[in-house]
């Protein structure tokens, strides 16, 4: 009798171990950073490998390997690539993964000189998101962003409103495999540097007329227009869609001799896609492309 007793409570004692043990690696598991922690909706802030900053590799258990090959940045003025900015003027920025892998993300930063920031980023609804740490912006992918279906991600950015210098983008990408960890990725970091327009912070009154340059702010609707003139004119801003239609006309007054910025707030019901300005003063005009996309 005592015997049966003993095995009796051997048999419970083994059982109750065994709940407990199981129960203890459920809340390991629970706990366990490289099994619950999966960036869907960006990178934590400070992850572009930039000058004080560390990459991806601080989540991910990967290597971290050259871009050079692999991040194709682009920086347009509507849809014309561009090497060179103008203060006050807004870009599309974009960036491509030449793999295009299953899973992947990415962050950016702009940073002038000095490693300040330099100028603004707003994100694209379902494409990049921005997030911030003290004056620093970030650009990143999202929930719907990260997979091959998405080839291409694509923000804006708002150039300083001074001349700063050239700016340097910064941006860490992660090829991931897939596997529902952080191990065996691959981070690709690579610098991309954006000279300032030399005509930038020059007097211009003595010089010739420069090139038109032409960008839309998403966030307040606006079409950002640059340019030099020797003389004054009347300004009339006009949008012309791709089957050669115009579909708005707006008069801006009389121009200035010298450096000119100009910005007109479209009609909201304005449909999203590409679009041509075409800028004119007197009888001379000039000539850009808008994209559209709010």
């Amino acid at each position: 009798m005592k015997t049966n007793l003993l095995l009796s409570a051997s048999i419970l004692l083994v059982g109750s171990f065994l709940s407990f043990q199981k129960s203890g690696n459920s809340v390991i598991d629970k706990y366990n950073k490289y099994k619950s922690h999966k960036n869907a909706s960006g990178a934590p802030t400070g992850k572009t490998g930039a000058p004080g900053e560390v990459t991806c590799t601080q989540c991910h258990a990967g290597t971290v390997q050259s871009g050079a090959g692999e991040n194709n940045f682009i920086l347009l003025n509507g849809f014309s690539p561009v090497t060179t900015y103008l203060p006050g003027t807004t870009y599309n920025a974009t960036l491509t993964m030449n793999s295009n892998p299953s899973k992947k993300g990415f962050q950016a930063i702009a940073l002038d000189g000095t490693n300040a920031m330099a100028g603004n980023f707003v994100g694209q609804a379902n494409n990049t998101a921005i997030s911030t740490a003290g004056t620093k912006k970030y650009a990143n992918h999202t929930s719907t962003s990260n997979t091959s279906t998405v080839s291409t991600w694509i923000w804006q950015w708002a150039a300083p409103s001074t001349n700063v210098g050239n700016v340097t983008f910064y941006i860490a990408s992660n090829k991931a495999n897939n596997n529902g960890t952080t191990t065996g990725d691959i981070i690709y970091v690579s610098q991309h540097t954006i000279n300032i327009d030399p005509s930038a912070g020059i007097d211009e009154s003595g010089q010739e007329e420069m090139n038109f340059t032409v960008g839309f702010d998403p966030g307040s609707n606006t079409v950002h227009c640059n340019f030099n003139s020797l003389s004054i004119g009347e300004m009339y801003f006009n949008l012309v869609d791709l089957n050669g239609r115009s579909i708005f006309v707006y008069d801006l007054g009389q121009s200035q001799v010298g450096k000119n910025k100009q910005s007109v707030k479209l009609p909201s019901d304005i449909a999203n896609g590409l679009y041509a300005v075409n800028f004119f003063i007197g009888n001379k005009v000039m000539q850009g492309k808008i994209f559209v996309q709010r």
